[in-house]
């Protein structure tokens, strides 16, 4: 019979993904076969499986902790923000449409056949299935017609880990508000509480976690350290887009509005000599040693703030001297002009015109995996000619003049996301930045990501061991009679 447990959060970012990933890893290391699975997901970091449909790369990680393949029905709904109002719908991996706030809110109640059949098929092949809610379960203006947090816990009838976040301060209110604004029935699904981002000597805390329990009737079930883990992050929250870093190599992403898969860039932090930071500012370029455009899910709309904020001409100066890398959207914007029918943002835009090549934006979307051999490559990464790539494609973009890596002098373009998780791929860029800049020592070893991941999940799933109570999880798992409802 397969047992599901469901982890929801006080707000965003409180860290439910990572608590997920971690226990899908300790279910996989105790001989269980688990999955993850969340209902709706809003993310610009989204991935491709093997059979071309797209999900989002949260779910993605965390199947990777439970040892096996992504599938769309481990995320059913994925929506990815357009505007500040709007979103593409992505249904089982394919596009539903574009729909405003308003729109969606209305609609999305439709979509609930679409994740019982998902979660059917995963109940199907699973012993255990760990569920991720959304944002907070006390958002009472959406509670209505939610299908992400207890609406989902009562579709499947799951009992809940509510996650609070210690480190932004005011985890007790978090919780016990969080509780006092559920309904009883859903206060009673509530079987444990977790605080989450802990620094420092728990001995403190203990007085405020009897309080906790006292008055809100359910045990805490773990206080998890801050953990610094090169696992990706889900959403625009993720600290990576505003901590700063100094390093012998500075590799500067560029953070526009509708940026999507800067997961692409962690790979990178493996060296400590190399600081990735996310820039929004022209004056934040000048100590850059490689300039990345990123991808986004508005080209037009971003190549826009690109000049609004004063960063377009600065990119196209720096260019001279810094070899720039322009993925997907950012490959887009390297061109010389992007016209867009309106499937992102109709209109038309001269590009930064550092590249051979045009983009007409069309309603047909390219989602692939891919892999095979780079070509011939000129410039300072000259030697990645004839390296293998592996990596996916997801971009609704036709671009002409273009292969897998175009490049013109020492600017790049490319629409294969995860194209450097290769650590021969890595090492070829950062060897060549080095030497640019005359550091003689080299720059370290490097592993694929693959293997980057794999030790981090398991260094995950220890801190998680010894900082929660496992025990308590697997008996909230025995005590819940779960039945199938479908």
């Amino acid at each position: 019979m397969t047992k599901v447990i469901m982890v929801q959060g006080t707000m965003s970012n409180a860290g439910k993904s990572l608590i997920v990933a971690g226990l899908c890893r300790i279910f996989k290391q105790d001989g269980y076969r688990v999955a993850p699975f969340k209902s709706q997901n809003m993310a610009l970091n989204s991935y491709i499986t093997e059979d071309g449909k797209e999900m989002g790369r949260a779910q993605v990680m965390q199947a990777e902790a439970a040892g096996i393949k992504p599938d769309v029905c481990m995320n059913p709904i994925l929506l990815k923000p357009t505007s500040h109002v709007g979103s593409q719908v992505i249904v089982n991996g394919e596009i539903l449409g574009n729909m405003n706030a308003k729109e969606y809110f209305k609609y999305k109640k439709k979509l609930v056949p679409d994740i019982v059949k998902a979660f059917k098929k995963l109940e199907s092949a699973m012993d255990i299935i760990v569920i991720e809610g959304a944002g907070s379960p006390a958002e009472i203006n959406l509670k209505e017609n939610d299908i992400v947090n207890m609406g989902m816990a009562k579709i499947v009838d799951a009992p809940v880990l509510l996650v609070g976040d210690i480190d932004r301060g005011g985890v007790f209110a978090q919780l016990l508000g969080t509780l006092m604004l559920l309904e009883d029935d859903e206060k009673n699904r509530v079987k444990g509480l977790i605080i989450n981002k802990f620094r420092g000597d728990k001995t403190i805390l203990d007085p405020g976690i009897d309080m906790l329990e006292e008055k809100g009737g359910i045990p805490v079930v773990g206080v998890t350290p801050y953990m610094e883990l090169n696992i990706e992050d889900e959403d625009s929250l993720s600290e990576r887009l505003t901590s700063k870093k100094d390093g012998l190599i500075n590799i500067c992403v560029v953070k526009y509005p509708r940026i999507s898969n800067f997961t692409d860039f962690n790979v990178f932090e493996q060296s400590a000599q190399v600081a990735v930071n996310y820039i929004t500012k022209p004056e934040e370029l000048k100590d850059a040693d490689l300039i990345i455009l990123p991808g986004s899910k508005n080209t037009i709309g971003d190549l826009r703030w690109l000049r609004e904020q004063g960063l377009f001409d600065v990119i196209i100066k720096a260019a001279k001297h810094t070899p720039v890398f322009g993925i997907c959207g950012g490959y887009q914007m390297l061109g010389k002009t992007i016209e867009d029918e309106g499937f992102e943002e109709k209109g038309s835009s001269m590009g930064l015109n550092l590249l051979p090549v045009t983009t007409r934006i069309r309603e047909e979307k390219t989602t692939v995996q891919t892999e095979g051999i780079i070509g011939s490559v000129g410039g300072i990464f000259g030697k990645l000619s004839d390296k293998k790539y592996t990596g996916y494609e997801i971009h609704m973009g036709e671009t002409e003049g273009g292969g897998v890596i175009v490049n013109s002098g020492n600017i790049y373009g490319t629409y294969v996301h995860g194209i450097f998780d290769r650590a021969e791929i890595v090492k070829i860029i950062l060897e060549a930045l080095a030497k640019k800049k005359g550091i003689k020592n080299g720059v370290g070893n490097f592993l694929d990501y693959d293997m980057v991941k794999e030790k981090e999940f398991d260094k995950l799933a220890d801190q998680l061991r010894k900082h929660m109570d496992i025990k308590a999880i697997y008996k909230i798992l025995s005590d819940v009679k779960y039945k199938s409802k479908f």
